[in-house]
This record gives C-alpha cells, sequence and structure tokens, in this order.
C-alpha cells in the first residue's frame, strides 16, 4: 500500500518565495492541498569568532550564509504554506494545518565554533511561539523539534573512533539518534491536537559540552 502512495521531490532554494511558492504550488496540484509542513533545511560551520593561534576572524559572509539558510529559509516557508493552508476546509477541531521546524540543542547549548548554527537555530527556537500565536486564528498549530546527535550522513561518515566517542556522550539510550525516532515525533505532533507553539528536544538528555 505504502508504495501507491504518491511521491514527489522538488529541488528548492528555501530562500527564494518565488521557489517555495512554486514547490508548494506544484505539492496542491499533486496532492489536492497542503497540511502538513517540515522545515528540515539546514548547514553549518565550525569557525571560531576569532582563532588567536590562525589569527583568524569569523567573517560575516559565513555568518550570513548560515543564517540565511537556517533561519531566514525556515521564515521564508512559513507565511507562504500558511497562505496554502488557509484555503483548507477546517477539521472538526478548526484545524487547517500543521508546521513542524526544526532547530537543535545548538540552540541552548552551542559548541566551540558554532555561533552562526547556534544563532540561526536559536532564531527558530525563538520564532516558534510568536509564529504559533500569529496563526492560531488560521487554525494553523507551529511547533519545533530541536534534535541532539543523529545518525545522519553528517555524523555516520565519520570516523568509527569519532562515531563511537559522539554516541558516548549520549546519556540514555547511549547512542546516537535514528531518524526514524525524528520522523516518530513528527508523526506525535501532527497527531496530537494540544501541541502548539512549543519546542520539544529529542537527545537523549544529552547536554553538549563545549
Amino acid at each position: 500500500e505504502n508504495s501507491k502512495r504518491k511521491k514527489m521531490g522538488i529541488i528548492t532554494n528555501v530562500t527564494s518565495e518565488n521557489e517555495v511558492q512554486t514547490a508548494l504550488t506544484l505539492a496542491k496540484e499533486k496532492f489536492g492541498c497542503v497540511d502538513v509542513t517540515v522545515n528540515c533545511e539546514g548547514i553549518a560551520v565550525a569557525i571560531q569568532t576569532y582563532n588567536i593561534k590562525k589569527k583568524q576572524a569569523h567573517t560575516l559572509e559565513d555568518f550570513q550564509r548560515v543564517l540565511n539558510v537556517n533561519l531566514i529559509g525556515t521564515f521564508n516557508v512559513i507565511p507562504l504554506v500558511a497562505g496554502e493552508m488557509s484555503q483548507n476546509e477546517p477539521d472538526q477541531r478548526g484545524q487547517r494545518g500543521v508546521i513542524i521546524n526544526t532547530a537543535s540543542v545548538a540552540a541552548f547549548e552551542g559548541q566551540v565554533g558554532q555561533a552562526a548554527y547556534s544563532a540561526s537555530k536559536g532564531g527558530i527556537v525563538a520564532m516558534t511561539l510568536p509564529i504559533a500565536r500569529d496563526l492560531a486564528p488560521i487554525g494553523i498549530r507551529v511547533m519545533t523539534i530541536a534534535p541532539g546527535l543523529f545518525g545522519t550522513l553528517l555524523l555516520t561518515t565519520l570516523p568509527e573512533k569519532v562515531h563511537n566517542f559522539l554516541a558516548s556522550q549520549v546519556p540514555f539510550p547511549s547512542r546516537l539518534g535514528d531518524p526514524a525516532e525524528y520522523a516518530h515525533l513528527v508523526q506525535t505532533i501532527i497527531e496530537n491536537p494540544f501541541l502548539n507553539g512549543e519546542v520539544i528536544r529529542l537527545d537523549g538528555a544529552i547536554q553538549m559540552q563545549p
């Protein structure tokens, strides 16, 4: 049955209003409506604000690039998708859609070299509640997930020694998160109509060290 479900992939620049709107229009044409959006875009750099050994400063260009994709890209999608969701017929609870954003534990415990990444993810955390309040009259819920260390391509391609060290930092279960567990939380948020305007950490109780 799953193999019969409609699927579609569209390469989209999340920082472009035109490209995002085009993707939403195509999705609506194929599926009939847009009622769930999960913002997962993200890039990172590992640069100290000022490295005294290398006499090297964090460039504004690098800082802006990370914020442009992670924070501005996430925001860019939200009002556009809200416009599409506003056209949906509300369900019996008055809900028209659910928007789920992706932050990071770095929003709370940024590590060395993560000023740009932490700022971008912190911005997503900070805008969750006001956007949820903005869209409440329309019947759109807005939530954010803040993952810890997950077994995505970025980490699983690291040397085994590094991979094992990172996994050992997670109190319990002492391993990297499974992307399926992120998907499970997305499903839970969609199914629970009273979750709104909140950030949920999904991290195995990790507290990131410097």
